[in-house]
């Protein structure tokens, strides 16, 4: 290897992947089930974001958008399945912003247009798993979700050149994996606070 953040850049890439195995265990397992919308938009986009990531300069963190990429694609031929949700307006809203994209990188010639582009239609893409997260935290697998966050905490370690091109998605990946890890540790973390708040009253007592 070149250097150090290589490694960890690899190391991330495959801790991505290795993220979705428990998680496509849990969809067959009915235990989870991945929004539609979500992940189909995830899958179009990431294959976007992946390719535009590359081309504006990212080589050391290019394996987690990679691994994400096929990820994505897997998790969205189950959630048809598996899944819940149906497309609306908004979700048809988010592709249709996605080929606009396509476009405006091919009209201007920039990759740095398509990646900003998609990053905004990613989380829109997002937000309904982010809301599913928080009202029916259950219905998500919180293993695969701590290993993403691991990924991508080790990703922004991965990154050499510190540009706003390279820094964008990473950054982005990693708030987005954190809320929604938050979101799903609440119920836990609400069940030790009252478990040790009745523990304190049965010592005082």
């Amino acid at each position: 290897m070149s250097n150090w953040q290589e490694t960890i850049g690899i190391i991330a890439g495959l801790l991505s992947l290795l993220g979705f195995i428990p998680y496509v265990v849990a969809i067959q397992q009915k235990k989870t089930q991945p929004n539609k919308a979500t992940w189909c938009i995830w899958a179009i986009v990431g294959i976007i974001l992946c390719t535009s990531y590359y081309l504006s300069g990212a080589i050391n963190t290019i394996w987690v958008p990679l691994a994400l990429a096929i990820g994505h694609v897997v998790i969205a031929i189950l959630a048809f399945i598996y899944g819940k949700g149906s497309w609306n307006s908004f979700d048809k809203t988010c592709i249709l912003g996605a080929a606009i994209s396509l476009v405006l990188w091919w009209h201007y010639k920039s990759p740095l247009i398509a990646l900003s582009i998609n990053i905004a239609i990613d989380f829109l893409g997002a937000l309904p798993t982010i809301r599913k997260s928080y009202r029916e935290p259950e219905t998500e697998d919180l293993l695969s979700w701590i290993i993403f966050l691991l990924a991508h905490t080790l990703n922004l370690i991965a990154i050499k050149q510190w540009s706003l091109s390279i820094l964008a998605y990473p950054v982005y990946l990693f708030l987005t994996v954190a809320t929604i890890v938050i979101l799903l540790l609440r119920p836990k973390i609400g069940l030790l606070r009252s478990y040790y708040r009745y523990r304190r009253k049965r010592k005082s007592s």
